[in-house]
């Protein structure tokens, strides 16, 4: 089945107790406190990051998280968000890296949900407790890390055998602003893009009015035409990762490019890194 789940089907589903919905935000407070999936429990961006260092929840941690929220490892768990799903897929993508295959990505996420005026609830579930465990970990071939962009980017492999797909807007990618709207406060030393990176923009692949993906016929397109193909291995990147992590499960799981990578530590690790190549304007 498709990691991609349409709202209908969710609605179908609210009270199948093999399946646990997930809505995960960047702010509750103007998401999930106001309004959510009837049975949906809540997971903020934040509990999937690290308490001290800049890194993602360590393996004990994302099992005490899901045992806590009433999360089985034989649960299918489909997750939805605010923000166009951004967190919601930032989300589905450390699933993945933890072992969780039955999981999927709701199809529109809060937007669709509204606009089609679905049912919502305020009400907050209480699941009982699991004993959730992570089967396994695979970081390797679901993330990049900074010394391994540097070296294909020193090395001249950019470009040729390996594509770095920057997800930000135009006007961060030339390096004209340093953070998007959203997080006016959260911004870098410099800004500009990774040398070599190619500049496809996560809200491509979106319609603006449903929240949904596109056809996949037309996002296809749109990759092939600059460059980024299934042949090469693929790295994508925007600030600190979410917006990254939409567009690698769109050329994952949408496209089935066999080769893709989030580089997480994006452009708030390299616009911070003392000597590191940058390019502005708007060519790679």
């Amino acid at each position: 089945m498709s990691e991609v789940v349409s709202t209908q089907w969710v609605q179908e589903r609210l009270n199948d107790p093999k399946i646990r919905i997930v809505e995960v935000d960047y702010d509750p407070q103007t998401a999930y406190n106001v309004w959510h999936v009837p049975g949906a429990v809540l997971i903020t961006w934040k509990d999937l990051r690290h308490p001290i260092k800049r890194d993602f929840v360590e393996p004990s941690q994302f099992e005490e998280l899901l045992s806590e929220r009433g999360i089985s490892n034989e649960h299918t768990v489909v997750l939805y968000g605010d923000f166009n799903n951004w967190f919601a897929a930032y989300a589905f993508w450390l699933f993945k890296v933890y072992g969780h295959d039955d999981v999927k990505l709701m199809d529109g996420g809060r937007t669709a949900w509204a606009k089609e005026g679905r049912p919502t609830s305020t009400e907050v579930p209480k699941y009982p407790r699991t004993n959730y465990k992570v089967k396994r970990v695979d970081w390797g071939s679901h993330r990049a890390f900074l010394w391994e962009v540097m070296q294909k980017v020193l090395h001249g492999e950019v470009g040729r055998s390996v594509v770095l797909v920057d997800v930000r807007s135009p006007a961060e990618y030339k390096g004209e602003i340093t953070a998007p709207p959203e997080y006016a406060n959260e911004q870098t030393q410099v800004g500009g893009h990774i040398p070599g990176a190619v500049n496809i923009p996560w809200a491509s692949v979106v319609d603006p009015e449903t929240g949904k993906f596109k056809p996949v016929e037309e996002i296809k397109r749109l990759y092939e035409a600059k460059g980024i193909t299934p042949d090469k291995e693929v790295i994508t990147y925007c600030r600190i990762g979410e917006r990254a992590a939409h567009t690698w499960f769109v050329l994952k799981y949408l496209l089935r490019y066999p080769a893709v990578r989030v580089y997480d530590g994006s452009w708030a690790e390299w616009g911070n890194l003392v000597g590191a190549p940058i390019k502005r304007g708007e060519e790679p």
